[in-house]
């Protein structure tokens, strides 16, 4: 494991909501805290498809993962990967392709402590956990390069994660910066939640975020599409989430009722 102890003391700030537990209760989980819970019961008031929203963001890890495999990619770098729910990456990568190797990297302590279960690797592949900051691009390529063979394409995964990093902060920076380091064929796998079907309830979710000290920075299908630019997009190219090859995976129970506001795309470096 690169980038901290984990046999060191974990500290958890429970003061103020997470957005990695927040998606853990989302999902039925139990790494989570009331902080989280109170906060997630607010969003689930202002819209009560937000647990089939994350649901459904996995479910679209799951198919990029597939379609990425069969298109020959056996290295990914999953940036935010949050607390570990199965099968995670790294075990639908190395079904099809038992020699995959993949970085996960967040920056949430909990994560951390329980990054045991992302480690599970087939034999014949690798997995690592990298304790960094998205904020951080240089830690994270550091990091990753001790793993992964920058000389061959890697999939940068980013699901459900810079809509919590605003244009301010240099969300696209981020995303260059770290495209920058990867070579030709390597690709980009995002979802992003956007206000662009639910906008009231979306400005109501933004401000009781904001008031509990997490951002979110709902982007346009435009400015989403903008991290993009100057990939070669996947067909179907930037689409709701759901639409998104679903002939690899699964329906999610509860995607049917009305447009869920997220959109997801795969882009392709020349």
């Amino acid at each position: 494991m690169t980038g901290q102890d984990p046999t060191a003391p974990v500290e958890i700030d429970t003061s103020k909501p997470h957005p990695a537990r927040m998606y853990d209760w989302y999902l039925g989980g139990k790494d989570n805290y009331p902080v989280d819970e109170a906060m997630g019961r607010q969003m689930l008031a202002l819209d009560p498809r937000v647990p089939v929203m994350a649901r459904v963001n996995r479910a679209f890890m799951h198919r990029a993962t597939r379609w990425l495999t069969k298109n020959g990619i056996r290295q990914f770098l999953d940036v935010g990967t949050g607390i570990p729910t199965e099968p995670n990456l790294h075990q639908v990568a190395q079904q099809a392709a038992p020699d995959a190797r993949v970085v996960y990297c967040d920056n949430d302590p909990i994560v951390l402590a329980h990054a045991a279960a992302l480690l599970r690797s087939t034999p014949e592949g690798v997995t690592e956990y990298l304790q960094a900051d998205v904020r951080d691009p240089a830690t994270i390529i550091e990091g990753a390069r001790k793993i992964l063979d920058f000389d061959q394409p890697v999939a940068l995964s980013m699901v459900a994660l810079l809509h919590f990093i605003s244009d301010e902060d240099g969300a696209h920076e981020l995303v260059n910066r770290l495209l920058a380091e990867l070579p030709s064929g390597s690709y980009l796998m995002m979802t992003h939640a956007t206000a662009d079907f639910t906008p009231e309830e979306s400005a109501a979710a933004t401000a009781k975020l904001k008031a509990a000290g997490v951002t979110l920075a709902l982007r346009s299908r435009e400015e989403f599409g903008h991290f993009f630019d100057g990939l070669d997009l996947v067909e179907p190219g930037v689409t709701v989430v759901p639409d998104w090859h679903p002939e690899l995976g699964d329906p999610v129970p509860g995607q049917e009722d009305g447009v869920i506001p997220g959109y997801g795309g795969v882009g392709r470096k020349a």
